[in-house]
């Protein structure tokens, strides 16, 4: 709980929480983002959406791990794509290591910037989320030698890495205060 006030005195605007793995709510919060880690794609595919362009499965580990700390995104980032391809069959298993392994940059990115500067802006979500695509590209084409593949997100996902930037930043704007008032009776 102590990062957590340091972060609530430090950022009036935005406030970030970091929950350990020591508490409940990492694991209920990641559940429920890990459910829409799955419905999310699921209604997109049902209506013939291509998930290979709006790329739907990183935008809840970005939610939970800017909203609710770094350990909630990796949870996210791993669990998502195992659970959904568990249920549904996607993501399709070729490419299933490339979406965990960049579903766990995108937590560590989230974390490396929402310590150093928790301010929630455009400009901010936009290199949080180039960055953890481009290191993810780089690594997966290390692993796979595939070009195509590295940069598949890239360059058919470019409209919902859009999406997962303005989305993100509307649906994290809106829970922006989430948390506070709890935090608030904690302290006193």
């Amino acid at each position: 709980m102590e990062n957590t006030q340091k972060t609530l005195s430090l950022n009036p605007q935005f406030l970030y929480l970091n929950f350990g793995l020591a508490e409940y709510k990492t694991y209920i919060i990641s559940l429920g983002l890990i459910a829409g880690s799955i419905l999310f794609p699921y209604i997109l595919h049902h209506f013939y959406l291509a998930g290979e362009i709006f790329l739907p499965i990183y935008f809840f580990a970005l939610i939970g791990a800017y909203k609710f700390g770094w350990k909630v995104g990796l949870i996210t980032g791993i669990f998502s794509p195992l659970v959904s391809f568990v249920l549904t069959g996607m993501p399709m298993l070729a490419i299933l290591p490339s979406v965990i392994i960049k579903g766990v940059l995108l937590a560590l990115v989230v974390g490396f910037f929402t310590r150093k500067h928790g301010k929630l802006s455009l400009l901010k979500l936009t290199i949080i989320v180039l960055s953890y695509q481009a290191v993810g590209s780089l690594i997966v084409y290390a692993l796979t030698h595939n070009f195509t593949l590295s940069v598949a997100d890239i360059v058919l996902g470019y409209p919902g890495l859009i999406l997962e930037i303005i989305g993100g930043y509307i649906l994290l704007k809106s829970l922006s205060g989430y948390g506070r008032k709890e935090l608030e009776t904690n302290s006193k």
